[in-house]
């Protein structure tokens, strides 16, 4: 294995982690490559599978490959995608009929698209009911989306609304609710947004979320909730959304003034 007098107190994992991060940044692995197999690997440097799974998990670490469900692990094509919250839902994009999510692939030179998953009535669990300031169990809208950028799954997220809000707006039972997505038709039906409040964790991806972004298992994610307040200090809606970790910078100005 070639290694150099700085790696020999290494764990032989990382001497191998970081040879490959040296190819690919090299470009002796180019965007879209394979990464040589497990197999492969084991005979290149005489490690064990051990190994070589964990320096293939070092790997994923750095953000550099994706690994595919029996087609093995690939140099990312893409950086990962600047999101800036002080932009994503400025009114300007509503009123020029883009919603957030087209609007921040636009800026990125991806190409988005989207696969609507469910849209429909469902009972209001615990935590939706209390940031919807709704009973439990009330009626709701729920839209559920999962999001694509050049083809692949990036994230996948959920909004919620009052039915009484909802009802009155026939576009957000549409797959395709319009230009501007659904905080314009809110507001076109008088409910404008002075307010939006996101909250951001990260955690390990559950077997289901791992497989509706095909995730390695173990990948983290992102987890944001968001809640809009129109200007009539009401929450007209909630939103979910969880999002390959590997794929997002999440951007926040925040005033230093009184």
């Amino acid at each position: 294995m070639p290694t150099s007098s700085r790696d020999s107190g290494k764990p032989k994992y990382l001497q191998i982690a970081d040879d490959l991060v040296q190819q690919i940044k090299g470009k002796i692995l180019a965007p879209g490559d394979q990464v040589p197999s497990e197999a492969d690997l084991m005979k290149k440097y005489a490690a064990s599978q051990g190994t070589v799974r964990k320096a293939f998990a070092e790997l994923r670490a750095t953000g550099l490959i994706e690994t595919r469900h029996g087609k093995g692990s690939y140099v990312k094509r893409r950086p990962p995608v600047s999101r800036k919250s002080s932009d994503r839902f400025r009114r300007s994009h509503r009123t020029a009929g883009k919603a957030a999510y087209l609007a921040e692939a636009e800026q990125a030179g991806s190409t988005p698209s989207v696969s609507v998953l469910y849209v429909g009535p469902i009972e209001a669990p615990e935590e939706i009911a209390e940031r919807l300031s709704v009973p439990v169990g009330e009626k709701v809208l729920a839209r559920r989306r999962l999001y694509f950028s050049d083809g692949t799954p990036t994230e996948e997220a959920t909004s919620y609304l009052p039915w009484d809000v909802a009802k009155g707006i026939p576009e957000l039972f549409e797959e395709n609710p319009g230009g501007g997505g659904i905080y314009a038709r809110l507001e076109e039906h008088g409910h404008t947004l002075k307010e939006l409040t996101e909250t951001v964790r990260v955690r390990l991806a559950t077997k289901q979320e791992v497989a509706a972004l095909s995730l390695s298992p173990g990948s983290p994610i992102i987890h944001l909730t968001r809640n809009a307040e129109s200007e009539a200090g009401r929450v007209v809606e909630v939103c979910d959304t969880f999002m390959a970790a590997d794929q997002f910078v999440l951007e926040y100005r925040i005033p230093a003034g009184d």
